[in-house]
């Protein structure tokens, strides 16, 4: 049976998946441990690895099982079908959160106007602003050597710079 990605209201993930499996519908929600500071205390809590999506492990007529559920949007296109990922995929992840520390994955994205230090390759220790995206690469423009430059993030280590 392949997994179908399905769209979740804002923070409804764990949720839609509790109703999914009392329904008796397999269902995935990768959770990450993350340390979140509380006014008074730390605390660790579990965050969905990707916020608003989980997979269902469905026949393709039995999705209609999944509309009634509360906070389920849709199902997720990938090509005017419904996106189907691959068992192995799925196992990909859940070694992922098994073998790796919890805080050392991140999922980032990026927007125009994000200030960007490049942390590897021959840019290395330059910051700039994104100036345009598309897919995985961004246009960065380097201040300091008056250019703009087209950034692989699948090749090249990148972090959002923070102001103080």
């Amino acid at each position: 049976m392949p997994w179908f990605v399905i769209y979740t209201k804002p923070r409804s993930e764990k949720v839609v998946a509790e109703n999914l499996r009392n329904k008796g519908i397999e269902v995935y929600c990768p959770l990450r441990k993350v340390k979140r500071k509380w006014s008074d205390r730390y605390k660790i809590v579990e965050e969905p690895l990707f916020r608003s999506y989980c997979f269902v492990n469905l026949e393709e007529n039995q999705r209609s099982l999944v509309f009634d559920v509360p906070g389920f949007v849709n199902y997720l296109f990938w090509l005017k079908k419904p996106a189907i990922v691959r068992p192995e995929e799925i196992e990909v992840i859940k070694n992922l959160l098994n073998d790796f520390d919890h805080e050392a994955i991140q999922i980032q994205s990026f927007s125009i106007a994000d200030k960007i230090r490049v942390n590897s390759g021959i840019l290395m220790d330059q910051e700039g602003e994104v100036i345009a995206k598309q897919g995985k690469k961004i246009m960065l423009f380097i201040e300091s050597l008056g250019m703009s430059i087209l950034v692989d993030t699948t090749k090249t280590i990148v972090e959002k710079v923070t102001p103080f």
